[in-house]
């Protein structure tokens, strides 16, 4: 991941917050979204236990309701009650790790606005499906793989994709 402490990041599915407080200390703000109330709570634990509120903001927002809320389409009042000044963040990359179906069509259009994307995945399936998309506008800078599950099937696949520049 690029790191640069002058730009923030938009973290989406974020769970518990792990990737939140690793990323932390790559960008000058986070602002972490995910859907349910349970994480949101653990997020928030840990983001405030590794001393990161004051970096780091996590919101109950569906990827939708985020790419709304970036676009401009939708004021959110659960921001608001945060604080969140979207105007106030200079993203430059947004890291998602979605559920098993992957990413809808309006997180695609989001997410291909930003000049990095780091992409985890549960799904290879779904991730070859959205690299179809994201590879119009973006290269891929680097892949891995990792067997988090020993002994069954499932892989997590990691990949990070940078906005292609026309010259």
């Amino acid at each position: 991941i690029p790191q640069d402490a002058s730009h923030d990041l938009l973290e989406l599915y974020c769970g518990n917050g792990n990737f939140t407080v690793a990323l932390a200390s790559q960008f000058r703000k986070i602002l972490a979204t995910e859907v349910s109330k349970a994480s949101i709570r653990a997020a928030q634990f840990n983001i405030n236990h590794n001393g990161l509120s004051h970096q780091a903001t996590v919101c109950r927002l569906s990827s939708a309701e985020a790419a709304d809320a970036i676009a401009g389409k939708r004021i959110f009042r659960r921001l608001q009650e945060h604080g969140v000044a979207l105007d106030d963040y200079r993203f430059s990359t947004v890291f998602v790790d979605p559920p098993r179906a992957g990413l809808d069509e309006a997180t695609l259009h989001l997410v291909e606005r930003f000049d990095c994307i780091v992409y985890v995945s549960c799904n290879p399936k779904t991730l070859v499906e959205n690299l179809q998309h994201l590879t119009r506008t973006h290269g891929i800078c680097s892949a891995a793989l990792f067997d988090q599950f020993p002994h069954t099937r499932h892989i997590e696949a990691a990949v990070i994709l940078q906005k292609r520049r026309e010259c």
